[in-house]
């Protein structure tokens, strides 16, 4: 079967990766059918709150270097972009500074940008036109190849509506008739975190949008005080190989490890290969052997109930020392990964998804 655009958003709240973990994903993903990386970290804050500041000379240029290097892959590079809360003031003040950021990140040698009005309060009356008006404004001064949009709504979940303000009557309606079609829109699904998503949902939201929804999946991310205690290793479910011709692309919002993640993103592209032949399990165990070798693919398979479904706060302390031992035999990164989460290091406060 055809594979879908499948793609890559850094998009997690939590500790930024280095560049060197970002290269090693790409590489391997980039085989395996991943044709697009979007770099959007929440804990970037000159992509979001500070998003008017350029960044640092020395991260710009590695951001550029990476960019190089994903195209060397043969993979997109994009940048994810949040101009906090900017709809609800869409002044010549903000259009200046808007004018200055899209230059700098043309500077980059993006091939793709997205505007993420996610995650962020809005007073706007008139929302999902306000939001089409500054895309178009945006398509005007970018240099950009392809344009994506995540709406203040981006699923249909109603934890969004109480955390952010009730969604305005007939949004995606109104966005989609508004709104250029060659504007990509990203959706999670039924939920923020879906655990299914089906051609028959996708298809709804498409008549919605005027266009193909493009998946922001929010599997294999663990960021937030809940998730991150939890490493997401299994192998994709819920989501057909006939959502391929529903969808514009899938891209995984990718777990806090960056070697680990590669386990499940691997799956996602078996299933749409294999289609109904597709078994999740052995999916799991055909990608752990790639990413991390039998060996330690077999230590994983034997431990995937305490590190996916008990996670941290279930953990004794015998069993506590015994992993720790465990992988801290094995030289790998995936191993140091789980020495880091097993010490606490990925864990994602209520503070830090606020604040970032």
């Amino acid at each position: 079967m055809t594979l879908p655009d499948l793609g890559i958003i850094e998009g997690f709240y939590g500790p930024l990766w280095t560049m060197d973990e970002r290269r090693a994903l790409v590489r391997q993903l980039g085989a395996h059918g991943y044709g697009f990386y979007l770099y959007a970290p929440k804990a970037d804050p000159y992509l979001r709150r500070r998003w008017e500041q350029d960044h640092p000379e020395h991260l710009a240029r590695e951001l550029a270097a990476f960019a190089g290097f994903c195209r060397e892959q043969g993979v997109r590079f994009g940048i994810g972009l949040s101009p906090f809360e900017i709809f609800n003031r869409f002044d010549d003040g903000a259009r200046q500074a808007l004018a200055r950021k899209l230059a700098f990140l043309d500077g980059m040698g993006i091939d793709e940008l997205a505007i993420l009005f996610d995650d962020m309060h809005s007073d706007t009356p008139d929302l999902a036109r306000t939001q089409a008006e500054i895309m178009h404004w945006v398509m005007a001064h970018s240099g950009a190849n392809r344009f994506i949009m995540c709406p203040s709504y981006y699923s249909d979940d109603p934890v969004l509506d109480r955390v952010f303000g009730q969604r305005p009557d007939d949004y995606l309606e109104v966005l989609g008739e508004t709104l250029d079609p060659a504007v990509d829109v990203f959706w999670t699904g039924e939920e923020v975190c879906s655990r299914e998503i089906s051609p028959g949902h996708l298809r709804r939201v498409a008549g919605q949008l005027r266009r193909k929804p493009l998946l922001w999946d929010n599997y294999p991310v663990n960021d937030g005080d809940r998730m991150s205690r939890h490493l997401h290793l299994r192998g994709f479910t819920g989501r057909p190989a006939a959502n391929a011709g529903e969808i514009a692309g899938h891209a995984i919002n990718p777990a806090l490890q960056p070697t680990l993640t590669a386990i499940p993103a691997l799956t996602l592209a078996q299933s749409y290969g294999q289609g109904e032949d597709y078994c999740y399990g052995e999916a799991f165990r055909t990608a752990a052997r790639e990413v991390v070798g039998p060996d330690l693919a077999e230590q994983l398979l034997a431990d995937l109930l305490v590190l996916q479904d008990a996670g941290l706060h279930r953990i004794s302390e015998e069993r506590m020392a015994s992993l720790t031992a465990a992988y801290g035999e094995a030289e790998h990164p995936a191993a140091r990964e789980i020495l880091r989460w097993l010490a606490g290091e990925y864990q994602v406060t209520d503070e830090m998804v606020q604040t970032q």
